[in-house]
């Protein structure tokens, strides 16, 4: 499966040493002035060509020595269209290779890897094709559902991929200090974290059916969710207020916030023991996902977890003090000049990070064939607390969470909701 791969390690080294190629093509293409040749290149396939995946994603690989984009697909012709334009224009030529159906991007054996940027419903089901077609993946968080993630850690770690759950935050300087400070015991001991998301600032969406664009496979689109008419408020960025597709604010922002909570807390392989949620949901039109929320999470050792709309923050409160920030990558604060300006020392405990970002440390992690620094097992419980929170609102009452056995304490109902059904052949392949 990872022959391919073993190569490219073995000649990472050997890269400045290429044949000299006619002085018609570029250096850069000869693997001179300090570029990687393309066929020593890690060869990339983007699944997912809309906003983020154009604006966020696919940069950071054209502009990277070790990896070389050569296929892109998207359900919608359009986005498919100016992602491959982005490509071609890039290596000055025509070679980028697109498709409206994933399916020939896993086929195809010379892409060693994918870079998913689609909606949450497709997230897991692509991964573990992928996966299945030996290839390494980067996706964007979170999971659809609890029980997804587990069906998609055990395939990872049994083929022995390199998984990377797709966010900068491990890389963002102010997220790692906070994690650090905590960890190493600056604050003393920890026993509060307050978490705050943003509200959505939403409309109900427009339900009414509309004729499906030329341009966009719907069909493909909706994939194993449920059958639904078309409108456009249902497709691109606004799949995120649909049950079917995604689980909100909670699971958009919270897969952020709650994994730098969980870092900290030195629970990134376990979770919260006890939820205790209360909101509303959008209403009275297409949207209906959580509004507004308040959660309460308990851990094993003893530390509380809230969660409310506002600000995008956290705060982590310890027996000696607090550290934390207000605002989206905000500077750091803290209760005194102290804990702020405390140095880690080369004895103490040093969180890996990669401040070049998820992209590069996933690259490198092909490579290596080390685990990237948010690994498919760590991602998949940050998107377990977005769920617990999620259900425990949609249930209207508490509920006590087993982490290790990933079963609700005497709670039949809540169990049965770790999952969803899927739509016609959609179903999570066994691999």
């Amino acid at each position: 499966m990872h022959s391919r791969r073993a190569f490219l390690r073995q000649s990472a080294a050997a890269a400045a040493a290429v044949m000299t190629a006619p002085t018609l093509i570029p250096s850069s293409a000869r693997g001179a002035d300090g570029h990687t040749a393309p066929s020593q290149r890690i060869t990339v396939g983007f699944i997912g060509t809309g906003d983020h995946g154009v604006g966020w994603n696919l940069p950071p690989y054209l502009k990277h020595p070790n990896a070389q984009v050569v296929a892109v697909c998207d359900v919608d012709r359009n986005h498919l269209l100016r992602a491959k334009g982005m490509v071609n224009r890039h290596y000055q030529n025509e070679d980028c290779f697109a498709t409206q159906d994933f399916r020939e991007i896993l086929a195809r054996k010379d892409i060693d890897t994918v870079m998913i940027s689609t909606p949450d419903h497709w997230h897991t089901l692509i991964s573990l094709l992928a996966i299945e077609a030996g290839k390494d993946v980067q996706c964007e968080k979170p999971t659809l559902t609890i029980h997804e993630g587990q069906v998609l850690t055990a395939a990872v770690r049994k083929h022995k991929t390199v998984f990377q759950t797709s966010t900068e935050d491990r890389s963002v300087v102010e997220y790692h200090r906070m994690a650090e400070l905590v960890r190493n015991g600056r604050i003393g001991k920890l026993q509060r974290i307050e978490v705050i998301l943003p509200k959505q600032p939403l409309g109900p969406g427009i339900a009414t059916p509309q004729p499906v664009p030329a341009e966009l496979d719907y069909d493909m689109w909706l994939g194993p969710a449920p059958d639904a008419p078309y409108t456009k408020d249902r497709v691109h960025y606004n799949f995120r207020w649909i049950w079917d597709y995604s689980g909100g604010i909670i699971c958009d922002w919270g897969a952020h916030l709650f994994d730098t909570a969980q870092w900290a807390n030195n629970t990134e392989h376990s979770g919260p023991v006890e939820i205790a949620g209360t909101g509303t949901h959008w209403q009275g039109g297409l949207y209906n996902t959580v509004k507004d929320y308040d959660v309460t999470f308990r851990y094993a050792n003893d530390v509380v977890m809230t969660c409310k709309p506002g600000e995008p923050s956290i705060k982590f409160i310890g027996t000696d003090g607090w550290v934390g920030n207000s605002g989206w990558r905000a500077p750091v604060q803290a209760s005194s000049a102290k804990i702020l300006e405390s140095v880690i020392g080369p004895e103490e405990l040093h969180l890996y990070t990669n401040p070049q970002g998820e992209h590069d440390d996933f690259l490198q992690c092909v490579k290596s064939r080390k685990d990237p620094y948010f690994p498919v097992d760590i991602g998949h419980r940050v998107s377990t607390v977005c769920h617990l929170a999620n259900l425990s609102i949609r249930l209207g009452r508490k509920l006590k969470w087993d982490p290790l056995a990933e079963q609700f304490d005497g709670d039949a109902e809540a169990n049965t909701m770790l999952d969803r059904t899927r739509r016609g052949p959609w179903q999570l392949p066994r691999i």
